[in-house]
């Protein structure tokens, strides 16, 4: 959407992200300026909220205005609000959680839309998260390698990251049920995106295991250099938090990655997660 009336919007990079104005949440939105906010969703594949004073019940009633809630199987959850993850880091934990680029729930069989994260006690300094833009990667490809892709499906995996053999590469106290890490899933390498249309790549680093019909060391070479592509500055945007802030990233639009740069800090983020729909290839077989 080029215009809009009801919203402000400001881009904060050529390719993803833009920061929303113009509106309070917990007072409640209209037809008319949700309808704008989904637009720019689309648009942009992560969108940014400042000085939104949410309450937990109305983060919940926000994220059922976009779909249903999908309950991660693997965060801490709020006693009082258990469809709501709590992504915490304490001021003497060495790791944290998304500190490489992923997408979430890549492994699940329907992936989830997206996530709602609501910034609820953050550094004085650090703790920024990054996004990256799968559009503008696959864009960069060589009609080639793109045509190629087309034809292809890889392998993504909760097993290796959150099973009991995994490595989640987090404290222990920051996940939950590793016994419910069984999900595997097959899905296009490119993707057309379910609200914009346009041609999406869809691997990433933590989940994708390999294409489908190769082996894993076959694969590997050719999934790195994608997850370099897709990481270049020229796709990213850089969100500092504030309290108040927050994000809506679209799991099928862009990478994330949260940066662990705010050691001896506490960083404690409330997040829920979408539902999607299946996903189609971009290109017909």
């Amino acid at each position: 959407m080029d215009t809009y009336r009801e919203i402000s919007v400001t881009k904060i990079s050529p390719h993803v992200g833009a920061i929303i104005g113009g509106v309070d949440i917990a007072a409640g939105l209209t037809d008319a300026q949700f309808a704008e906010i989904r637009s720019a969703y689309a648009d942009n594949g992560v969108i940014f909220f400042r000085d939104q004073d949410i309450s937990p019940d109305d983060h919940i009633a926000f994220a059922k205005r976009w779909a249903d809630i999908n309950v991660n199987r693997f965060f801490p959850h709020l006693d009082s609000h258990p469809t709501i993850a709590e992504v915490r880091k304490e001021p003497d934990a060495v790791l944290n959680i998304g500190t490489l680029w992923h997408t979430d729930h890549s492994y699940d069989q329907i992936p989830a839309m997206g996530s709602i994260l609501v910034a609820r006690d953050v550094p004085s300094m650090g703790g920024d998260t990054l996004f990256a833009g799968m559009a503008a990667a696959c864009g960069a490809l060589s009609e080639g390698l793109r045509a190629m892709l087309g034809t292809m499906r890889a392998h993504h995996s909760s097993r290796h990251v959150f099973g009991n053999q995994g490595d989640a590469g987090v404290e222990p106290e920051q996940m939950n049920n590793a016994d419910l890490a069984v999900q595997d899933s097959l899905h296009p390498v490119i993707i057309r995106h379910p609200l914009s249309g346009r041609p999406t790549l869809y691997v990433n680093c933590n989940f994708t295991t390999h294409f489908d019909g190769w082996t894993v060391e076959e694969s590997k070479p050719l999934l790195d250099y994608l997850y370099e592509l897709a990481s270049t500055p020229e796709h990213t945007c850089r969100f500092e938090w504030e309290p108040g802030s927050i994000a809506i990233w679209d799991n099928r639009a862009v990478h994330h990655k949260a940066l662990n740069d705010y050691h001896g800090q506490r960083r404690v983020m409330h997040r829920i997660t979408l539902e999607g729909v299946p996903l189609e290839p971009a290109f017909a077989r």
